[in-house]
């Protein structure tokens, strides 16, 4: 059965490892929760993690299978630890569903209100969806193809949004196939990233 692949991408404000900048800290102290709120929903498959023991930046890191640490052509600060102010994730999920309920609820929603205090707003999408086969590990590098994609010419079955999503054999669905939910918003009302 195919896995839904979800790379995200964001540029911060400041570099992450700023000790005197508040807000990077407490975005921080967000990401361990979420993380571990995202590893008890049923949907959750995988994300990229560094082997232990990796060192340097998000660029020296050991991802294994997850391919070699890039970041799309946009993106225009630093390399380094000092200077590195971004923030990318590369995970697997069963499906689109599992995928919103984690996004949208819990501390991910609570952190999403908070986006704009950390993000710089770019004028590119912030994350990109595609299916990839069962039991095949996506690439930081097939993150960034697709997201530059989405960018420069709009959603289709191998990148695309919740909003604009397709399923496994590149039908369009509609975001009413997501249902809605009280503590949830619904695709349909939101606008595109």
């Amino acid at each position: 059965m195919p896995q839904l692949a979800l790379y995200t991408f964001g540029t911060l404000k400041s570099p992450m490892n700023d000790p005197e900048e508040r807000l990077t800290r407490e975005f921080h102290a967000h990401g361990a929760e979420i993380y571990q709120d995202f590893h008890q929903d049923p949907g959750f498959i995988a994300q990229a993690l560094p082997a232990d023991g990796s060192q340097g930046t998000l660029f020296d890191y050991d991802w294994g299978e997850w391919g070699h640490f890039t970041v799309p052509a946009w993106y225009e600060k630093g390399r380094t630890e000092e200077t590195l102010a971004l923030i990318a994730t590369l995970s697997l999920w069963t499906d689109l569903r599992s995928a919103y309920y984690a996004v949208y609820s819990g501390p991910h929603r609570t952190a999403l209100k908070r986006r704009y205090d950390w993000f710089e707003k770019t004028g590119h999408p912030g994350y990109v969806f595609w299916w990839v086969a069962d039991g095949k590990t996506p690439t930081w590098q097939d993150g960034v193809t697709r997201l530059e994609h989405l960018h420069e010419n709009g959603y289709a079955p191998d990148a695309f949004t919740f909003k604009d999503s397709f399923d496994a054999e590149g039908t369009p669905t509609t975001p009413q196939g997501i249902e809605p939910r009280s503590d949830v918003p619904n695709p349909a009302s939101r606008t595109r990233n």
